[in-house]
């Protein structure tokens, strides 16, 4: 669970794909909350509300597993793509929202209405919302020099051998029953083998080890990265416009506040 988990976290950064295990919900919350503060025109959001997020969000995992649901609780990747669809990021509408699927969840009937949607039409409406999703996800890259050619290389190296990896490893074990990582350990082989079967993981990582790795410290490099861009929203309170997108309702900041 550790490492469907981890794969997770670091594949919805990148393309917003879940990794399942034994049939629950594994994290997909880091790429959607930044597609969501992106297309809601909110500032780059500060890694201490990215950490809230997923800690409230491991808490609601929590009490799922107390309730015994079988599942744990996940982001709505289609959710952050519908926002993009209607430009509509209102925390009031994700509110009433909310009592809708409590309603709906109560009085089987009217959920029943929903559940009878032709499966087609939910597949075309999910390749709108993960459409919407990823390209917001590209489009960060708008702020590195793409004319750099060590910028070429790891964009480049990193999504073939994303495509290539996992792809081996799929085939690998629909073919053999298991994966290439075979010894009697079962918790290691799946600690190795789940984790380079997402493409998203191993793209993403190989760019992060390139990046890390390839370029220097000097400030033009930086520049070229794109990450003097970032520098003023590391911090909460650097921006005086983090009050107004990432504030808690309910003056809940005083008992959980942002640093």
């Amino acid at each position: 669970m550790m490492a469907a988990s981890f794969v997770a976290l670091v594949e919805a950064e990148i393309w917003i794909a879940s990794a399942t295990i034994l049939n629950l919900n594994a994290i997909r919350s880091t790429g959607t909350f930044l597609a969501v503060a992106r297309y809601a025109s909110a500032t780059p959001m500060p890694p201490s509300i990215l950490s809230r997020g997923i800690g409230w969000q491991g808490i609601g995992i929590l009490f799922s597993g107390i309730f015994g649901t079988g599942n744990g609780s996940s982001v709505s990747v289609e959710n952050g793509g519908l926002l993009a669809m209607t430009r509509v990021g209102s925390r009031r509408v994700v509110q009433i929202s909310a009592g809708f699927m409590i309603f709906f969840s109560i009085l089987g009937k009217f959920g029943a209405v929903f559940a009878s949607i032709p499966a087609p039409i939910i597949a075309a409406l999910y390749c709108l919302f993960f459409g919407y999703v990823g390209s917001g996800g590209l489009s960060l890259l708008q702020f590195c020099n793409l004319n750099n050619f060590k910028i070429k290389f790891i964009l480049g190296f990193s999504v073939f051998m994303g495509l290539s990896i996992p792809q081996y490893f799929n085939e690998y074990t629909a073919i053999n029953g298991f994966g290439p990582v075979h010894t009697g350990a079962r918790w290691f082989n799946d600690m190795i083998n789940v984790p380079f079967s997402s493409e998203a993981f191993v793209a993403g990582s190989l760019a992060m080890f390139l990046d890390v790795t390839l370029h220097g410290k000097d400030n033009a490099t930086k520049r070229e990265r794109g990450m003097h861009l970032w520098e003023k929203f590391k911090s909460f309170k650097k921006d005086a416009r983090s009050e107004e997108f990432y504030a808690l309702p309910f003056n809940l900041n005083k008992f959980f506040p942002s640093v």
